[in-house]
């Protein structure tokens, strides 16, 4: 990159600390929502309210792309393959059946709103699986546009802030105990930082939160595989240029999770890659956010906010009849 290109990477990248810097101070007050949550909403303010200007829009894009996939990567250092031993059978088959069932089950609800394909599939995969940085990962494999991606990414924000809010009230009317309401909790909220403060507004069921919840993140892996598998079948019918089964940075994903099960990582670089990779996200997120549009999203994306409302009852009722008919 030229040194103009850096220069005018500047007043933007200031734009994205000062924002970080805000998400976090609002996180440190109301516990409520996370960093990531209310990066998103100061994106989507600065643009509904025309305070993104132009000057800004190099960073903002820098950061909602490449910055947000080295998150994706480092996240791959918070999930050694020993926890799926840890989950044993019961939550091995929870986790699996969550997964696929919300993700065929919300591409066949947004057929039925007529929703086109690839938005359908960036909502499902953010929901299925671990919200903005699975719908990042699979995006490639897609032919979905900014708008469908921003709309996604919107969505599994909204309905994750709220299962925040409403999943630890309804734990008791449930009949969950903790361990139970853990295992809800980790399979059906979607990102992870979202499932942490979720878990964590029940004492002692933060642990098994985790646990669910970063089995769940390994199949993003698989899942982004068989999303460029189809479409290469696709592709390669049509006579048009076949894409990658893995980008390159969801093979660095896979690539950091063995490095981090092979135990020869100290726990103090784990530490750092994991605020880093928390760091990095909520700045890419404000630049995701800086795409979404507010106004038009409500006036327009009515039938998309169907499907995130939809998708979001699905993940948690399969989640719930999984805990309860699997005894966990």
């Amino acid at each position: 990159m030229t040194a103009a290109g850096v220069r005018a990477l500047v007043p933007g990248l200031l734009l994205v600390v000062a924002a970080s810097l805000l998400a976090y101070g609002v996180a440190g007050v109301v516990p409520a929502v996370t960093a990531s949550t209310v990066a998103v909403v100061l994106g989507a303010l600065v643009r509904s309210t025309g305070l993104h200007r132009p000057v800004f829009a190099p960073a903002t894009k820098l950061v909602s792309k490449r910055v947000l996939r080295i998150a994706v990567v480092l996240l791959g250092l918070s999930l050694p393959l020993s926890q799926v031993r840890d989950l044993g059978t019961a939550g091995i088959v929870l986790v699996l059946g969550v997964v696929v069932i919300t993700f065929f089950g919300t591409q066949l609800l947004g057929r039925l709103l007529g929703l086109s394909p690839d938005r359908s599939l960036l909502v499902a995969t953010g929901f299925s699986i671990c919200g903005a940085s699975a719908i990042a990962a699979v995006r490639p494999a897609t032919d979905a546009d900014e708008e469908d991606t921003t709309t996604a990414i919107a969505l599994v924000t909204l309905c994750g802030s709220l299962a925040i809010l409403l999943l630890p009230l309804l734990r008791t009317p449930l009949g969950l105990d903790v361990h139970s309401f853990g295992a809800w909790a980790g399979a059906s909220v979607h990102d992870v930082g979202q499932a942490v403060a979720t878990g964590d507004r029940v004492p002692g069921a933060l642990t098994t939160v985790v646990v669910v919840k970063l089995s769940r993140v390994l199949l993003l892996a698989p899942l982004v595989a068989l999303v460029a598998l189809r479409r290469r079948r696709a592709a390669g019918a049509a006579g048009t240029a076949l894409p990658p089964v893995l980008p390159l940075f969801v093979a660095g994903f896979v690539a950091a999770v063995l490095l981090r099960s092979t135990g020869v990582l100290p726990d103090g670089l784990l530490d750092v890659a994991k605020h880093l990779q928390e760091v990095l996200l909520v700045g890419a997120l404000f630049g995701l956010g800086t795409g979404i549009d507010i106004p038009r999203l409500l006036q327009t994306g009515r039938r998309s906010i169907a499907l995130g409302l939809l998708s979001w009852l699905l993940v948690a009722a399969v989640a719930l009849l999984g805990v309860k008919a699997l005894g966990i």
